[in-house]
C-alpha cells in the first residue's frame, strides 16, 4: 500500500492544489489528513471542495475545531492581540462556508486508523491520540515522548500540529511515529527571526508498505510565491497581506 499522508492546509488551497499535482505525478493507494484543513487561509470554501474531491479520511485539528464550535481550547497559548485578529479571522471563514462545507467538517474523526497490510496498521492524529492540541516534538523529552505514545506502539504513528517533518522510533516496538509537516503553512522551529517567518514549500509524507518492506518518503514542493500572493490579494481575507508577508520575505 501506497498511502499519501498530509497535515495543516489551513486553507491554503493553492498550496493543496500544488501538493497534489505531486502526488498524481508519483501515485498512491489513499490520502490520510493529520487535521487542521480548513481554518485560516485565504481559501476555506475552495479547500472543502478540494478535500471532498480527493475522497481520503481526515481528522479533525484543534483549528477546525474551533472554526466550528468557537471553544478556545489552546487560548492559554496565545497572545491577546493575537487572538483578536484569529476571531475576526474566523468569522470571515465561517462566512464562506456554506452549510454542506460546515456539515463535511464536522464528519472529521479524532482519530483515524488504516490497514496498511502485512499485520501493520496506522493510526493518525492531530496532537496525539488523546488531544489534538498536545505537543509532540523532536525535542520532547524521551520518557515523555514514549509515555504519551505507548499505549498506541502496536500502529505505526502519526500526528500534524507541528507543522515540522520528523520522525522519532516507539520504544520496544517495530513501528515509529512521524509528523508529515505542513501543506500550507510550514515554518522553522529553530529560525532565529521573531516574527515566524514562513517556508515558500508544501510538504507531506509518502508511506509505502510492501510486505515486510517499510518506506517512509518526506516531500517538499516548491510553491509558486506570486500565484500564491495573487491568491491573497484576490481574497477579501483579514489581514491578508500581513499574511503574505510572513512567506514573500522569507529568503
Amino acid at each position: 500500500m501506497k498511502l499519501i499522508v498530509l497535515s495543516d492546509v489551513h486553507g491554503n488551497c493553492f498550496a493543496l492544489e500544488t501538493a497534489l499535482a505531486d502526488m498524481k505525478k508519483i501515485g498512491f493507494d489513499h490520502i490520510v489528513c493529520n487535521g487542521d484543513m480548513v481554518q485560516g487561509g485565504s481559501q476555506p470554501h475552495e479547500t472543502v471542495m478540494l478535500l471532498r474531491e480527493m475522497n481520503c479520511s481526515i481528522v479533525m485539528g484543534n483549528s477546525d475545531a474551533w472554526l466550528m464550535t468557537g471553544v478556545e481550547t489552546d487560548a492559554h497559548l496565545i497572545p491577546e492581540e493575537r487572538r483578536k485578529k484569529l476571531d475576526v479571522v474566523r468569522d470571515w471563514s465561517l462566512s464562506k462556508l456554506d452549510e454542506e462545507d460546515r456539515a463535511f467538517i464536522n464528519t472529521f474523526q479524532l482519530t483515524v486508523s488504516m490497514d496498511l497490510g502485512a499485520g501493520r496498521s496506522l493510526l493518525a492524529f492531530h496532537g496525539s491520540p488523546t488531544s489534538f492540541d498536545q505537543f509532540l516534538l523532536p525535542s520532547t523529552p524521551e520518557d515523555e515522548f514514549q509515555e504519551i505514545l505507548k499505549p498506541y506502539a502496536d500502529h505505526i504513528l502519526t500526528g500534524g500540529h507541528m507543522h515540522l517533518q520528523y520522525t522519532r522510533r516507539l520504544r520496544d516496538s517495530q513501528n515509529f511515529f512521524f509528523n508529515p509537516g505542513s501543506v500550507g503553512v510550514a515554518y522553522n522551529h529553530e529560525q532565529t527571526n521573531p516574527d515566524g517567518l514562513l517556508d515558500p514549500w508544501a510538504e507531506y509524507a509518502v508511506l509505502t508498505v510492501e510486505g515486510a518492506q517499510v518506506n517512509l518518503e518526506f516531500r517538499r514542493i516548491p510553491l509558486d510565491m506570486e500565484k500564491m500572493a495573487e491568491v491573497y490579494r484576490k481574497s477579501d481575507r483579514p489581514f491578508a497581506e500581513t499574511a503574505m508577508e510572513q512567506y514573500t520575505c522569507y529568503e
